[in-house]
């Protein structure tokens, strides 16, 4: 075992009891980190309100949709699912680090993957939760309706779920200490978000910045999902973009994840 990229354990076959076990131990352990909860769940209904008594939310768009359903939900979402999937989640399991957790499964027969997802699993059912209580409060008071798109939505968000985790998963299989992941998660969340839109329209940025941008996890979710929002259909680069993103940073994930 090295201090970088360290041997896999035993190749004994684990107990399919032992993923449930595995999923149920994270559960817990999120929470019991009550403070934890208030990103995932407590961020998405915060912005509702804050965007639904907003001035020019329920503004109608000259396609007939309102800003709150064309422009705000696809920003919000995406905005979520990015701070969980970059932020939080990486944090959460680097911490586990720290404490000497991931060191002791190192002889047991836990696999990186096995660890990484169940991280991911109960992580996107927090978002889930937050994002559904969200859009119950929108449509109760503020006007949000479903996509108009609903299926191409549903598959731009799920290439959305997949990309920010997988880029949270190579953070926190890579990041030494709680510290550093939470550095570099901030610092990935804080540039998708400058160049794919957080910040105010793209339109000011120069080409490169914003062919770069449009090509990160943010800004092609978010032009995929408020697509779909609206009725169209999603651009073909942006759902690419998106599963590339997934794929390779997932498979480098499991392949040079530490346990040190």
């Amino acid at each position: 075992m090295t201090d970088t990229i360290t041997a896999l354990p035993p190749a004994r076959r684990l107990p399919a009891a032992a993923w449930g076990q595995m999923f149920l131990a994270e559960a817990r352990m999120i929470v019991r980190d009550t403070s934890g909860l208030l990103l995932p769940i407590g961020m998405p209904m915060l912005l509702m309100v804050m965007y639904g008594i907003g001035d020019g939310a329920d503004e109608l768009l000259p396609d007939g949709t309102t800003v709150m359903n064309a422009i705000l939900m696809p920003l919000t979402i995406t905005m979520v699912v990015a701070l969980v999937g970059v932020v939080n989640m990486p944090s959460f399991l680097s911490s586990y680090r720290k404490y000497g957790i991931l060191k002791g499964l190192a002889v047991t027969p836990a696999r990186p993957v096995l660890i990484l997802l169940a991280q991911m699993v109960v992580s996107l059912a927090q978002v889930l939760l937050g994002v559904a209580l969200m859009m119950g409060l929108g449509a109760a008071f503020f006007g949000v309706t479903l996509p108009a798109s609903l299926g191409w939505a549903l598959l731009a968000g799920a290439l959305l779920l997949a990309a920010m985790y997988g880029v949270g998963i190579l953070i926190a299989a890579l990041a030494p200490t709680t510290n550093a992941a939470l550095a570099i998660g901030l610092g990935a969340f804080f540039l998708m978000l400058a160049l794919g839109g957080g910040f105010g329209p793209v339109a000011g940025l120069p080409d490169v910045l914003r062919t770069i941008g449009d090509a990160l996890p943010y800004g092609a979710g978010n032009a995929a999902l408020s697509a779909a929002w609206v009725g169209a259909v999603p651009e073909t680069r942006h759902l690419v973009a998106l599963g590339a993103w997934a794929a390779v940073t997932g498979g480098l994930a499991a392949k040079l994840f530490r346990w040190t």
